[in-house]
């Protein structure tokens, strides 16, 4: 089979796999507070030596970005900072009073929206009251474990120099492309000499960490376009580079992808040629691939991590921390107790009017069973290091066929090997991972209408 037609066969509707089970297949209707407080309190009385992750979801943005698929509102209103800021920190303290104690903090990233939309002196309060609560405060000498989204044109010094002194040393620039029709397509006007600015900015303040978020797939893009767009990123030699697949899903509520055609996509073969020129361009740069949409240098403890087997993948992303708790802030953010997951609302006003009241503000949630958290190992494990064992799983025998069946197919399409239950993804299959993981995910077969809840694997 060539290349177009292993394109055109196994470009489908699939997850990214940020979670096992995944969202739309959460059992809410067995979830309690109760249970998830449970699950939350084990896992932090067996792990909490090793520290946790904290997300804070900023969801503000002043404008529109139309390839965007995540949770924010749009305004100009500032006025809004304070009382968000409010409702993180009391969300917080919960968690902490939770807890029974001050826990250590192994990993923290600010996310939205736009987290730059923010004044200095927000973030600035917002991260004192964290670390208040926190077992060691703010780290001084700092930590590339602590990262920041940062929006070229609103990230000022202040920004970056606030986050820097609370110990952040990681930041990352949201690129997506440099070629004006695309940016014109997906409201985001920037030019490179701001994302220059911002990136020497950083650089002169001391962050040792800096990445570039670039997506391939947009509307418009060419070839010629995206080779241009990242030979100019290639100039500003950024520590690691982000090169995400667009994930078209315009039926998703609030995503407020429109202002383009269908038409102008690419997709398929094409949209993954576009992936091929990058992945050459980054290659030779000195980069090398590091999962699903990472490359980073030869002395970067993310490549370092995927080499010795310890990347971990979260709902943050790739990360060297090995942390199995994750509590997550701020409207729509998902949290993780490692057998068990929950969502806080997505509307900002109820959020903040539940946490004023003293509750946790969680819409869903999942609890695992045994076999969901195998499952979800082997996931892990395909997504960081390209191969697992998948008989550590105690399939039912009708799925133990139908993943044999389908693990033959894919060995005899070249894009993965297997022997006695370990199977490896092939240099052939790494655009593929994503179907390789929907192999092993019973919900998918117990669920056939998935194309208007995922965006396409390719």
């Amino acid at each position: 089979m060539n290349a177009s037609q292993l394109f055109q066969k196994y470009t489908t509707a699939g997850p990214r796999y940020t979670s096992y089970p995944t969202v739309p297949f959460w059992q809410n209707e067995q979830f309690t507070s109760q249970k998830y407080q449970s699950r939350l309190l084990s896992t932090f009385a067996k792990e909490k030596q090793h520290g946790i992750a904290v997300y804070i979801h900023l969801p503000y943005c002043e404008s529109l970005c139309t390839f965007c698929a995540c949770h924010k509102r749009i305004t100009k209103n500032h006025a809004v900072e304070e009382v968000y800021i409010d409702a993180l920190l009391l969300e917080w303290a919960h968690y902490v009073q939770l807890l029974g104690e001050k826990p250590t903090i192994k990993e923290l990233h600010i996310g939205g929206g736009t987290p730059s939309f923010f004044h200095p002196d927000q973030i600035k309060r917002l991260l004192a009251g964290i670390f208040a609560l926190s077992k060691e405060g703010i780290l001084t000498h700092g930590s590339t474990e602590y990262s920041w989204e940062g929006h070229p044109m609103n990230t000022t010094e202040a920004h970056l120099a606030t986050f820097y002194e609370a110990g952040f040393r990681r930041v990352s620039f949201g690129v997506q492309d440099y070629d004006e029709t695309v940016q014109k397509a997906i409201h985001r006007i920037q030019p490179f000499e701001k994302v220059k600015e911002v990136t020497e900015m950083a650089r002169r303040i001391g962050y040792s960490s800096i990445s570039h978020d670039l997506v391939f797939g947009l509307p418009f893009q060419t070839p010629a376009g995206i080779q241009k767009t990242i030979e100019r990123t290639l100039t500003l030699a950024p520590d690691r580079l982000s090169f995400y697949s667009y994930a078209h899903v315009p039926w998703l509520k609030g995503t407020g992808q429109r202002g383009f055609q269908e038409a102008d996509i690419p997709i398929g073969k094409e949209k993954r040629h576009l992936y091929d020129i990058g992945l050459a361009l980054f290659e030779e740069a000195g980069y090398q691939e590091i999962g699903m949409d990472h490359f980073a240098l030869t002395d970067d403890p993310m490549l370092q991590a995927s080499k010795n087997g310890t990347l971990h993948r979260n709902f943050m992303g790739y990360t060297t921390s090995q942390a199995k708790v994750m509590i997550s802030l701020g409207a729509s953010s998902i949290g993780d107790a490692w057998t068990g997951f929950v969502q806080n609302t997505k509307d900002i006003d109820l959020y903040i009017q539940q946490v004023q009241m003293g509750e946790f503000p969680w819409s869903k949630g999942h609890i695992h069973t045994e076999k969901e958290s195998q499952i979800r190992k082997i996931i892990l494990d395909i997504m960081c290091q390209w191969e697992t064992n998948w008989h550590a799983v105690d399939w039912e025998e009708t799925e133990k066929e139908r993943i044999e069946l389908a693990l033959e197919d894919m060995q005899n399409d070249g894009i993965l090997e297997q022997f006695n239950g370990f199977v490896r993804v092939t240099e052939n299959g790494k655009p593929f991972i994503r179907n390789i993981c929907m192999v092993f995910d019973p919900t998918l077969h117990q669920n056939t209408k998935t194309e208007k809840l995922f965006s396409a694997t390719i």
